[in-house]
């Protein structure tokens, strides 16, 4: 499996092991994530450190997780993107949608802050 899914008390942790997020690892996201939106999880922090390549598939894979986070009134969170990432979620403007952080650290923090509103 080219993913780790890490359930915390009140959010999951998934963390992708490869360097790649594209059409060989986005399919199989995209289906743990909707396993993992129908049993109830509604905060998902998506961690892409050691990822240093995206492509369109791995874009819609976060978009599909992003989505199933909103429809579940829930938060999803993108932690750790490698510069090459970064400029392809700017390009795409997916910063303006999307809630990032720079550490998963500092995503879980965000999390517990909003939840506590």
């Amino acid at each position: 499996m080219d993913f780790e899914i890490i359930k915390i008390e009140d959010y999951t942790l998934i963390k992708v092991l490869n360097d790649r997020l594209d059409t060989n690892v986005a399919p199989d996201l995209k289906s743990e994530l909707v396993v993992l939106n129908t049993n109830g999880e509604r905060n998902i922090i998506l961690d892409v450190t050691q990822c240093t390549y995206c492509d369109s598939s791995g874009l819609s894979a976060i978009l599909v997780a992003n989505r199933l986070c909103e429809d579940a009134i829930g938060t999803f969170i993108l932690t750790g993107l490698q510069a090459d990432v970064e400029q392809i979620i700017r390009i795409s403007m997916l910063h303006t949608v999307l809630i990032i952080t720079k550490t998963v650290e500092e995503a879980v923090e965000l999390l517990h802050e909003k939840e506590t509103l």
